[in-house]
């Protein structure tokens, strides 16, 4: 969540000065919906200065930009809020709410995006490739990636999912004579890595096993194809700023909102579902943060002269 809002900030070209808040009990578990006595929700006070430009996402981060808005319209400027993500109250209560299409927001201050937004740049990218290239030297391309999630409140990821995926990754490899590049996350779990790594040893694969920094960019630069776990919005989104073929591995599960996501991402061309063999099909890279950013500044500019953007730093 945080990405998102570093990535946007950087989209606006605005250095962010990064402000992490907790919510004391009971505002935390009521979040977003106990909007009284906002003063004393914060572990640590909010005070002033405020911002111009505030920039928050996710549930738990609202009570602080209504909190921050109100006091700054009291002291003679209200800061502008973008929310990023379904604040799930009102949206009358922000000046701007980036939301995922599959929410299905509507009102006149939402944008809606095709996926997440994110902070992947392309220099990023080209820097990843070139530190993961050292490290794997003994795999001959072409190479695959694959990123790997884990189970959520919609989708379940285990044993036997694990070892489907590394059959499908096997015949694959094989089929095609490349090399698979494979990241699990945090949410797939120490055993099922463990699992996988036991279940590719045989084939031409490097996996991640968790130690020094995250091959994620290089994966995303050096592969040809890359294969996302059905699970992750954010990662299923960044694969597809790639522009690289991206192909959805299906997983038991599922949700209207998941479904209606992977349903607009293939019917643009940014992905497919994984199939073996793999459908070719002209990839239309997803650069969703440009498309954004210039939206917000043109909202901004069609405001008085002093609601345009500030300066160097956002909140």
């Amino acid at each position: 969540m945080e990405n998102q809002c570093v990535g946007l900030a950087g989209a606006l070209g605005l250095e962010p000065i990064v402000k992490r808040v907790r919510l004391r009990q009971p505002w935390r578990i009521l979040s977003p919906y106990l909007r009284v006595g906002l003063r004393h929700a914060f572990d640590e006070p909010l005070a002033p200065p405020w911002p111009d430009l505030l920039i928050a996402s996710g549930r738990l981060s609202v009570a602080a930009s209504i909190y921050a808005r109100a006091r700054s319209a009291r002291a003679g400027k209200a800061c502008f809020t973008i929310q990023i993500q379904d604040p799930v109250i009102s949206t009358r209560h922000f000046d701007i709410v980036v939301a995922p299409l599959h929410d299905a927001l509507d009102g006149p201050n939402v944008i809606s995006t095709l996926g997440a937004l994110h902070g992947i740049a392309p220099e990023k990218i080209e820097e990843g490739a070139k530190t993961l290239a050292a490290h794997i030297s003994g795999l001959a391309p072409p190479y695959i990636g694959v990123l790997v999630g884990g189970a959520n409140g919609a989708y379940r990821l285990g044993r036997e999912q694990i070892l489907d995926l590394a059959q499908q990754l096997r015949k694959l490899a094989d089929g095609s004579k490349a090399s698979l590049l494979v990241t699990p996350s945090r949410r797939t779990g120490s055993d099922n890595i463990a699992l996988l790594r036991d279940s590719l040893k045989d084939t031409a694969a490097f996996v991640w096993d968790g130690q020094g920094a995250n091959p994620y960019f290089g994966i995303l630069g050096l592969s040809q194809t890359l294969i996302v776990t059905a699970d992750s919005v954010n990662m299923i989104t960044e694969a597809c700023a790639s522009g690289k073929p991206v192909y959805i591995f299906d997983l038991p599960g599922g949700s209207t909102k998941a479904a209606r996501f992977h349903r607009a991402i293939i019917a643009g061309d940014h992905a497919r579902k994984f199939t073996l063999p793999l459908e070719p099909y002209s990839v239309a890279p997803l650069h969703e943060m440009a498309r954004v950013a210039g939206e917000i500044k043109r909202r901004l500019d069609e405001r008085k002269p002093d609601h345009g953007l500030p300066g160097p730093h956002a909140q």
